[in-house]
């Protein structure tokens, strides 16, 4: 069983890639922008955060070499250093070098010190001057004050100092500005500061070289009270430095805060007999005390500031804490789903059972159980949805390491990145998304000369995007490159005896040859592409996910590829079909329509199975024998078209029941290697019902058609 120690570890892991991920994206967003100052900031941030957490956790290298990363953009925050392609790879390397460190070891440190220290030289080179680095003096300090540290602060929770830093007067003949110490402590959180001038003399006794100015802060931050003192460790001596806690950021505390009287008191600005006297004079506080001289108006408004502040900081605490969001393991998700997919399966035969009966009480029981399931279901289901973000973002890397790699100008667009999809949808469409990506990029996209030759811009756009359409998500990946080579495709399809001469395919259709395996129109093989396995596996991949592939390209002008997946693939929306005592179902995104048909009136040549429909010829597949059921089948059958690929299969049945919702279960691994099957369900009846895989099984139609052709030309 894991300690609290190794709890909190663990969550900093997830935090910290959480950080590396959004930094990832920021640094790409600022190769762009790089006069964004706000991204400038967001990744300093990040830095920051990332650095503090892993002190407070002991990952001293990750704390060392995350310090020298902040130290250089902490220079682009001040204006000593621009933000330059350089700058930009070498913070990108650092950031894989951070996410090793974090995933390579228990300890949070992997193999990575030389690779580490080559950056890190790196980038010296590119700084205004040295690199200012006290990493060792740092470590041994985290590790001597970790103990003290922890009086003041618990796991990174914030908590509300109130600080007074009254500098010697002596501080600016010491070549000290404290205008950089007010700036660094601000870097720590959120933070107010109200000058003091109270103490600046006459003009007969002004010292142009002393400073007269003192500052009161009030400060939110989980970075703890020694971080606080580290800002001004230079200037302790000879200077006044006073650091409480005024607010632990605990939500169960009123959103109310202590009086002014109390503040001040609190802060040994008045007395509290002094406080008493000038209460009982019944006016104003404030106006009495500055009236009457007993506190300067600089240190009324400093507590009136802090109260004023603490009020809004508990009352945000007060509605984060009732919208908060909490981490659950993925694993704990997938149960709860399956435990709810039991219950939809037990409430569908409730309602039967209640049907059968005829009993009005129990019909009504059974209906607000169904309401209540699919209020349940839904609930689920959308918990397990997560923005395709996740997935986008890591493709502007890959975009962008990869044109450079080849000499290509290329910029990523992005659209409905916030499109949500079941979790582990996402997780499997990385490898599909990535290997159509790096074909746009490598056979798509032309070099900038060829684009400027043809009238193009130099620089080439993939264009991403993402959008609900129905039931599912429609994933689209465009490029405006040189499109495909239908003639090409064509004649290495030939080569390969996919198609016979004289076949005759166009659009989509002849465009789905690009995802046969082997088959590619590269005139070499690069270590990019070229060796026709990468939009094969894109294919294996979607249709496992039960989603569909379409390709639309214009010659010289581009290539758009379609992606359909469901939204989930724990429940779906499925027609029931019945041949004999036997029940299938027919995934209903797939489905266009039913037609009834009078068997042995459409038999075609050589036994194919064709049907009109309001002219249109469709082929369709005859389930009872291509499962090889038995029983006399009815005099009029139905057929299911469906719609998969660009192309239009029927698929002959005994009798269409209607629309089902179908929670699925995964097949044995007996089972595994059988296409035609994507999973099953278990119906109201407690029998169960196989769903059927439309594409594979049109697939397999094809090749069966392809054979036979090959055989009869033979």
């Amino acid at each position: 069983m894991k300690g609290p120690e190794d709890r909190h570890k663990e969550i900093f892991r997830e935090e910290a890639n959480e950080l590396l991920s959004e930094l990832e994206g920021s640094l790409l967003e600022l190769e762009e922008n790089p006069e964004d100052g706000e991204l400038v900031e967001k990744i300093f941030r990040a830095m920051h955060t990332i650095k503090g957490s892993g002190a407070m956790f002991g990952f001293n290298e990750i704390v060392s070499f995350t310090h020298e990363l902040e130290t250089a953009f902490d220079h682009v925050r001040n204006k000593k250093m621009p933000v330059t392609k350089e700058l930009i790879e070498i913070t990108l390397s650092a950031r894989d070098i951070l996410r090793e460190m974090l995933e390579n070891s228990a300890e949070g440190v992997g193999d990575n010190e030389r690779a580490a220290q080559e950056t890190l030289s790196r980038l010296k080179r590119i700084l205004p001057g040295p690199l200012k680095t006290e990493a060792e003096n740092s470590r041994l300090k985290d590790e001597k004050e970790k103990e003290n540290e922890k009086i003041f602060r618990s796991s990174g929770d914030p908590v509300t100092y109130r600080i007074r830093f009254r500098p010697g007067r002596d501080i600016f003949k010491n070549g000290i500005n404290p205008s950089f110490l007010i700036n660094e402590l601000m870097t720590l959180g959120d933070c107010l500061v109200i000058a003091q001038i109270d103490s600046i003399p006459a003009m007969d006794e002004f010292d142009p070289e002393a400073c007269y100015f003192y500052w009161d802060f009030v400060l939110t931050t989980g970075q703890g009270v020694n971080a606080i003192k580290d800002v001004f460790i230079f200037v302790e001596e000879g200077s006044e430095l006073k650091i409480e806690a005024v607010d632990e950021g605990d939500p169960g505390k009123p959103a109310d805060y202590k009086r002014i009287g109390e503040i001040l008191v609190e802060k040994g600005d008045i007395s509290a007999e002094a406080l008493k006297e000038a209460l009982s004079k019944h006016k104003n506080l404030g106006q009495i005390l500055v009236e009457e001289g007993a506190v300067p108006h600089g240190r009324i408004a400093s507590a009136l500031v802090e109260q004023q502040y603490i009020r809004e900081k508990r009352k945000s605490l007060k509605e984060a804490e009732a919208a908060a969001s909490i981490r659950v393991p993925s694993r704990k998700l997938d149960i709860l789903a399956d435990l709810t997919g039991e219950l939809v399966t037990l409430q569908a035969r409730l309602s039967r059972f209640s049907i059968a009966e005829n009993n009005p009480e129990l019909a009504a029981i059974a209906e607000g159980v169904e309401r209540l399931t699919e209020e349940l279901r839904e609930t689920i289901m959308g918990v397990r949805l997560v923005p395709i973000e996740n997935v986008f973002s890591k493709l502007k890397r890959i975009v962008r390491d990869l044109s450079g790699e080849l000499g290509k100008e290329i910029a990523l667009e992005i659209t409905g990145a916030e499109t949500e999809l079941d979790k582990s949808l996402i997780e499997k469409l990385g490898d599909p998304l990535v290997h159509i990506v790096r074909n746009s990029i490598d056979h798509g996209i032309e070099p900038p000369d060829e684009r400027e030759a043809r009238g193009k811009p130099r620089r080439g756009t993939i264009h991403l995007s993402a959008a609900h359409s129905g039931a599912n998500v429609l994933i689209q990946i465009g490029d405006d490159g040189k499109g495909l080579d239908a003639e090409a495709i064509k004649a290495k399809a030939i080569e390969k005896g996919l198609i016979q001469h004289g076949t005759e395919l166009s659009g989509n259709g002849l465009y789905q040859l690009i995802f046969a395996s082997g088959l590619s129109t590269a005139k070499e093989v690069t270590k990019v592409s070229g060796r026709g396995v990468g939009m094969d596996v894109v294919r294996k991949n979607i249709d496992a996910l039960r989603g569909t592939v379409e390709v639309e390209s214009w010659k010289g002008e581009g290539t758009c590829i379609n992606i359909r997946v469901p939204l989930t693939l724990a429940i779906i929306e499925g027609l029931l079909v019945r041949i004999n005592e036997e029940h299938f179902v027919i995934p209903l995104s797939m489905v266009e329509e039913c037609v009834e048909l009078i068997r042995g009136a459409n038999e075609g040549q050589n036994g194919k199975h064709i049907a009109n429909v309001r002219g249109d010829i469709v082929p369709y597949i005859d389930l009872r024998e291509l499962f090889g059921i038995g029983g006399p089948p009815p005099e009029i059958g139905q057929i299911v078209i469906t719609e998969a690929d660009g192309k239009k299969v029927g698929f002959l049945v005994d009798q269409v029941i209607g629309e089902n919702q179908t929670v699925i279960k995964a097949l044995g691994g007996t089972f595994k290697q059988i296409d035609w099957i994507s999973g099953a369900t278990i119906l109201g009846d407690g029998s169960v019902a196989l769903i059927l895989a439309v594409p594979q099984i049109i697939k397999w139609m094809e090749n069966r058609e392809t054979e036979r052709a090959a055989f009869r030309a033979e």
